[in-house]
């Protein structure tokens, strides 16, 4: 696979350089001064990585991750001034795969980036079947990355998505909150296994009587999904 990474920031001292970095370690690397060239370029040069500034005019960070398509297949490192928690978990569940403050160090953000490309490397090639996944009246499809109840489609946000397929994928199979930290968040994930505990309530909640009955507390240990009464 090829290392591609995308560098989108309206700094040019930093865009030069992270690209110069990242170069000398062997990645192919594009760069885009604000969101919409970032949009354009991600159909065109079809990055595995996205280093994203938060805050640029027009369109922000969080406009591109929301505008993203199809997620699969690209890891996304954001970028921000800002150190406060309430924007690191919207990032998150924006889609983002991990988050640096400015100033970073340059080794760690290229430490970060060769991280995530092998994660998106090991998802691409592991990935599962697109075949939608149906139990109840709930149906999820991994190819269009939608949800539906009883044919009425249903607005995830793209960690909802993610951790909903990984239950429904391995239903019945129980999971501990740093299990699935780990493998929907992927990346160190500071804020704590609580928020696990708020995605599984957002998506019981938008999928109502279906969503209490597909997704289940094992108490004291995390959760599973279950064919069980559906």
């Amino acid at each position: 696979m090829d290392k591609r990474v995308l560098v989108v920031d309206d700094e040019r001292s930093i865009v030069i350089a992270i690209a110069y970095a990242l170069r000398r370690e062997g990645f192919q690397v594009e760069t885009a001064a604000d969101g919409e060239a970032a949009l354009r370029l991600v159909e065109s040069f079809k990055p595995q990585v996205f280093v994203l500034d938060v805050m640029m005019p027009g369109l922000s960070g969080y406009d591109v991750c929301r505008r993203l398509e199809n997620r699969r297949g690209i890891g996304i490192l954001l970028l921000t001034v800002k150190n406060d928690i309430v924007d690191k978990v919207l990032g998150l569940e924006l889609g983002a795969d991990d988050y640096m403050t400015k100033p970073f160090d340059i080794r760690e953000l290229v430490a970060r980036v060769r991280a995530l490309h092998r994660r998106v490397e090991k998802s691409v090639e592991h990935a599962p079947s697109d075949s939608p996944i149906i139990i109840g009246g709930v149906t999820v499809n991994p190819s269009h990355r939608d949800v539906q109840v009883t044919g009425e489609k249903v607005g995830l946000t793209p960690k909802e998505f993610e951790l909903l397929h990984l239950l429904v994928l391995h239903s019945e199979r129980v999971y501990t909150r740093e299990e699935l930290l780990d493998l929907v968040w992927g990346l160190d994930y500071d804020v704590g296994t609580r928020t696990v505990d708020i995605h599984i309530q957002r998506i019981r909640s938008k999928l109502g009587d279906e969503g209490q009955r597909l997704l289940q507390t094992v108490y004291g240990v995390g959760y599973k999904a279950t064919r069980e009464s559906l």
